[in-house]
């Protein structure tokens, strides 16, 4: 899932070094902490939020496939 995310994220960016995948990891959900570079927000968050909820989605589906639970933040 971590690679997934941090793939897609450094294909969307200018500054792809910047980018950084953290996984918490609980009993039953994952929480994946994706860091870019300040000018990148935009490009990462999409117009309306559509790239990031399409991340968010892609993210929710690898899990379940798992049988976990997962949710995407995406941080300065």
């Amino acid at each position: 899932m971590k690679e997934l995310i941090e793939y897609i994220a450094k294909s969307l960016v200018d500054e792809p070094a910047e980018v950084s995948v953290t996984e918490i990891e609980g009993a039953s959900a994952v929480i994946m902490e994706l860091r870019v570079a300040p000018g990148d927000m935009g490009r990462v968050i999409g117009r309306g939020g559509k790239v990031a909820n399409a991340m968010r989605t892609l993210l929710r589906v690898v899990a379940a496939k798992q049988g976990k639970r997962a949710t995407l933040e995406i941080i300065e």
